[in-house]
């Protein structure tokens, strides 16, 4: 199937008093717009278009600037902002601001807003404005990784597959695996772990898709892999290589996606029994890794929790640990970001990112999530709805029921609207008609009634009947052949009269 996506991303420019840069093509406000044409294959196509708005700052937005720090002018200059999701502003402050530390030209708040220091003229302005376009809204890289089905082989990079595939739904399970309880009784506050770290960044995920959280505790499961003991170190390590066999053993005990009708995102806390205590895990260099931890993506994350040992021997068994669920979430959250496509990219040295803080993500990565999602349930509906004419086609005596002919023209009608508010840059509201899309597009295509197992090809028909029905049919014929033959020969016989 075909797609051309059209991507429009409402940027505004601010000019504080002293930063206008003396090269501007014609005085202020005025508009622009930028477009650059993203090919993902010979039939995808994706026209990504900067609306900017260049003007200068208001007397409230001035107000707002005239504090000491950076962070202090992103919060007080949020409140005044375009609050639709997807835009972004740029203020440019004087080049002798006090905003920026030194040696910063760059500062991307937390919202939808960044700072930039004025210098070098219009050109080195520009620029800035597209490396910040491509930090805060999307990149051609990132929409092509949504589109991976679609991209050829060899023109993606090795992490393009790596993120969670869209769903309307996540579940979530945090698990603790005990292998040696005789030893170990281990005690972790989950549920206030969650409500104090995690609940935050999915309430703000939660216009992403909906999200269910669980825990357990497993006993007696231990990894399918035996580490390697080191001398040296008086420890026991486990090496990159073996880390894609521990998953499978482990997640036999799970039994959590064997019932769940969304992904599910595993985060495993491994406590090791005391014979292979402590334990840490390498990377590909043979180095420690510091969080003692992996993931993997699509699936979720494991960290080993090492216990520190008794000073005296005799202490009594099993030892009581309280697990540190600061820095098991500090990984944990990680390795939900990395799940989620959230990584941060490498930046030019004079930009400087403000931390999410306790939200886990910022307003303009929820942004860089939904234009991928939004432009993925596009795809994905495309790809629903072409297999499902091509399976009407191969069966040409299917039936189509009202009810599943509503919900194909409701998805395409969906769908095109999604296109159509992604054109105009209304993100929000593109984001939410791709879900309708997706969601009556699937209805249709998974449908009892277009169960292909209920239609048979003429000739499957006449394979199944025959054998049936030949045996019976024989004995019917000779004995029709015998009733004509003794009809004709009574026709011939002469009449007798008496």
């Amino acid at each position: 199937a075909s797609a051309q996506f059209q991507l429009a991303v409402p940027v505004a420019v601010v000019f504080a008093p002293g930063s206008v840069p003396g090269d501007l093509p014609r005085p202020l406000p005025f508009r622009d717009v930028q477009e650059m044409e993203i090919s993902v294959n010979l039939r995808t196509s994706i026209t990504s278009r900067y609306e900017t708005v260049y003007r200068s700052t208001t007397a409230q937005e001035e107000a707002a600037l005239d504090v000491a720090t950076a962070r202090e002018a992103d919060a007080a200059l949020h409140l005044l902002q375009d609050a639709s999701l997807g835009a972004l502003t740029v203020y440019v402050v004087p080049e002798t601001s006090s905003h920026l530390p030194q040696g910063i030209s760059v500062y991307v708040g937390k919202h939808r807003s960044a700072l930039v220091r004025a210098g070098g003229g219009l050109a080195t302005l520009r620029t800035r404005l597209q490396q910040l376009t491509q930090v805060m809204s999307f990149t051609a890289s990132s929409i092509a990784a949504t589109l991976s089905d679609r991209v050829p082989d060899g023109q993606l990079g090795p992490d393009a597959r790596r993120h969670l595939k869209s769903s309307l739904g996540y579940e979530i399970t945090f698990s603790l695996l005990n292998p040696d309880p005789k030893s170990h009784a281990v005690d972790w506050d989950i549920e206030d772990a969650v409500n104090r770290y995690v609940q935050p960044v999915l309430d703000k995920l939660s216009l992403v898709a909906n999200f269910s959280v669980d825990s357990q505790i497993l006993y007696y499961a231990v990894l399918g892999v035996t580490p390697r003991f080191d001398k040296e170190s008086s420890s026991f390590l486990l090496s990159a290589h073996s880390l894609p066999h521990v998953i499978n053993p482990v997640e036999a005990r799970l039994g959590s996606s064997a019932a769940s009708l969304y992904p599910v995102l595993n985060f495993l806390l491994y406590v090791p029994e005391r014979s292979h205590s402590p334990l840490y895990i390498q990377d590909k260099d043979g180095a420690p890794v510091s969080t003692n931890a992996f993931h993997s993506p699509r699936w979720g994350g494991i960290m080993v929790y090492n216990v520190e040992t008794p000073a005296s021997p005799q202490a009594s068994l099993p030892l009581h640990v309280d697990v540190d669920m600061v820095r098991v979430m500090e990984v944990f959250l990680a390795q939900l970001r990395l799940l989620f496509g959230l990584s941060r990219e490498e930046l030019p040295p004079e930009f400087l990112l403000e931390s999410p803080g306790n939200e886990g993500l910022a307003d303009w990565e929820l942004d860089r999530l939904l234009w991928a999602h939004t432009v993925e349930n596009i795809a994905t509906v495309s790809t629903t709805l072409t297999s499902l004419a091509q399976l009407l086609d191969k069966i040409g005596n299917i039936v189509i029921k009202d009810d599943v002919a509503s919900e194909v023209y409701r998805a395409v009608t969906s769908a095109q609207s999604a296109m159509a508010k992604l054109a105009v840059g209304h993100l929000h509201s593109a984001f939410q008609a791709s879900k309708e899309a997706v969601t009556s597009s699937e209805r249709a295509f998974f449908d009892p009634s277009l169960l292909h197992l209920l239609y048979f090809p003429d000739d499957q028909k006449f394979a199944i009947y025959i054998p049936l029905f030949l045996p019976m049919a024989v004995p019917i014929l000779l004995s029709l052949a015998k009733i004509v033959r003794e009809a004709r020969q009574r026709k011939k016989e002469p009449t007798k009269m008496d």
